[in-house]
């Protein structure tokens, strides 16, 4: 299944990104702008996980 392929495919995205941001903000001096540019990406996946999987149900 195709569509079962791309919300792993984005599942495994977002779970990086949750990574990214949590390495980026246990460093002292952590970059305000990459955290933020990396939450809205995390957010933007999420919203189509969520729309994806509503138009299976």
């Amino acid at each position: 299944m195709a569509l079962q392929g791309h919300l792993h495919e984005l599942s495994a995205k977002h779970q990086k990104l949750e990574e990214l941001i949590e390495a980026e903000m246990a460093h002292p001096d952590w970059d305000d702008v990459r955290v933020a540019a990396l939450k809205k990406e995390k957010l933007r996946i999420k919203d189509e996980l969520e729309r994806l999987r509503s138009s299976i149900h």
